[in-house]
């Protein structure tokens, strides 16, 4: 894998996605809440805070908002992340949302036999009207240069012009030689009113063909690209490696741009008790993260997007497979043990469970 000098790039990594504002009710339910707490969250946009908050990468993230105070809002949750917001487009806000708006995610973290629960609200959104000629990808990949571009499924699936915008994207990254990786992040629920599965596996398998590293778990690689895995009980509960093995070995023949694949396996026993690691794919090799069995966690949300951030470093600082599925798995663990969708950790936190590290107090 190839990855452009960082004297020759403004930017170790850009991603291109939607930024919401989350709203979270902590301990309570989202339908007996009296006030929430809020935050910024994007499944996209998530990987490249966390390369810069956590890693020290110097990230960009690509996004459009409606020019309101809302929409102000989530730029300071942006800016406070340490991400650039030079590439946030901003819309004329009609005044009460007809047009355009800003997205919202009421999210509520589980706990025990109650699973999370997301209520997305991202009808007509700014960053859904994206659509082909209104980002000047040239002036990006081409003159300010990026070592790395970062994109998902759950954009692609906002819209049809969204779709072609991540395509449009990718394409104009491998042009100028940056390193694509995609998230494939299935939610049914994003494509049942635009096609369905047909749909997105049409979007997703165009996409595929732009992409250097691929992400995802077994239903996004058997929902959005239709490669099949056996044994997968009916809750997804239970990964069974070689069957994943093997699917992996169908996608990268299909695809033979993949030049690495990275999956985090999570296997569920409560909202707040999982089993968890990683795997990935490189070279014709497969590694696995250390284990990570009944992992106590505060809030699941982001925790697949932390992953991909530390896979992501581990590729492009360490230069090393075996060590980005290990900062991948770690990042991710340690995010999902703090509130909200975004990182909370340091690199130093990352570098001791990496290193086997425990719990013990820090004083």
């Amino acid at each position: 894998m190839k990855i452009r000098n960082k004297e020759d790039c403004t930017y170790d990594c850009i991603s291109l996605g939607e930024v919401m504002l989350r709203l979270d009710p902590g301990e309570g339910r989202v339908r007996t809440a009296r006030s929430f707490q809020a935050w910024e969250g994007g499944g996209e946009y998530n990987v490249t805070r966390g390369l810069r908050r956590c890693f020290g990468l110097n990230t960009a993230v690509v996004t459009a908002f409606a020019d309101n105070e809302v929409g102000r809002l989530i730029e300071d949750f942006i800016l406070q992340g340490g991400v650039d917001t030079r590439y946030i487009q901003w819309k004329e806000y009609d005044g009460i949302g007809r047009n355009v708006r800003n997205g919202l995610n009421f999210t509520e973290r589980g706990f025990g036999i109650r699973g999370a629960v997301g209520v997305p609200d991202r009808g007509t959104t700014a960053a859904s009207q994206l659509k082909p000629g209104d980002i000047d990808w040239e002036e990006i990949f081409g003159r300010r240069g990026a070592r790395w571009f970062h994109t998902g499924g759950i954009y692609a699936a906002l819209s049809e012009t969204a779709a072609e915008v991540t395509i449009e994207a990718v394409k104009a990254a491998q042009k100028h030689g940056t390193i694509v990786s995609y998230d494939l992040n299935y939610r049914p629920s994003l494509w049942k009113t635009i096609g369905g599965l047909k749909k997105a596996q049409e979007v997703n398998r165009e996409i595929a063909k732009y992409v250097d590293v691929m992400i995802g778990n077994e239903e996004d690689f058997t929902a959005s690209l239709g490669f099949e895995v056996e044994g997968v009980d009916e809750n997804l509960s239970e990964l069974p490696i070689e069957s994943f093995k093997n699917m992996i070995n169908n996608a990268t023949k299909a695809f033979p741009n993949f030049k690495a694949t990275a999956t985090t396996l999570r296997a569920v026993k409560t909202a707040t008790v999982n089993d968890w690691g990683a795997m990935a794919w490189m070279d014709g090799k497969f590694y696995e993260s250390r284990e990570y069995p009944a992992l106590e966690i505060l809030d699941r949300v982001g925790g697949g997007d932390s992953f991909a951030s530390g896979f992501i470093y581990g590729l492009m600082v360490k230069g090393d497979p075996q060590a980005a599925v290990e900062y991948g798995a770690a990042h991710g663990a340690l995010a999902m043990t703090t509130p909200g969708d975004t990182t909370m950790a340091t690199l130093k936190e990352v570098e001791k469970v990496v290193s086997g590290g425990g719990a013990r107090v820090v004083r």
